[in-house]
């Protein structure tokens, strides 16, 4: 089952990645840039430990979200000046929205396509493929 399901899973999420290009972001863009939205004040260090990446290769691909009007830095006033947070800016968040609804869109239009006995096959599935990732917490 596994080796049917991953090459499933891993062309689903291609497709999914490959709707934010229409956007002027990568997916990976679009992941940190959730990231930083859900964790607003998330310093480069923990960001790139998060995502396994080099502080250097992260801060160059922020230095492009802040280029790009989507993320702003911001220094830690109260705590430790040298420490900086990243923000999601109102254009990073609107890119997001716009991003989570072609996707949406994507999918929904592929899943119309099925029978009603796949779609409710799919919509069976979604519980425990939820709980494959659980596991990782």
């Amino acid at each position: 089952m596994a080796n049917r399901l991953r090459p499933i899973l891993l062309l689903l999420n291609r497709h999914l990645r490959g709707e934010t290009h229409a956007l002027g972001v990568s997916g990976g863009q679009v992941t940190l840039l959730a990231t930083i939205r859900d964790r607003p004040g998330i310093g480069v260090g923990e960001l790139a430990a998060r995502e396994r990446v080099s502080p250097p290769s992260m801060s160059a691909t922020i230095d492009r979200l802040e280029a790009a009007g989507l993320v702003t830095r911001s220094r830690e006033q109260a705590t430790d000046r040298r420490r900086v947070g990243l923000t999601a800016t109102a254009d990073g968040l609107r890119v997001l929205r716009a991003v989570k609804s072609r996707r949406t869109a994507w999918l929904a239009k592929r899943l119309r396509a099925l029978s009603p006995a796949e779609r409710a096959a799919v919509d069976a599935a979604v519980d425990p493929l939820a709980r494959l990732l659980d596991s990782e917490k």
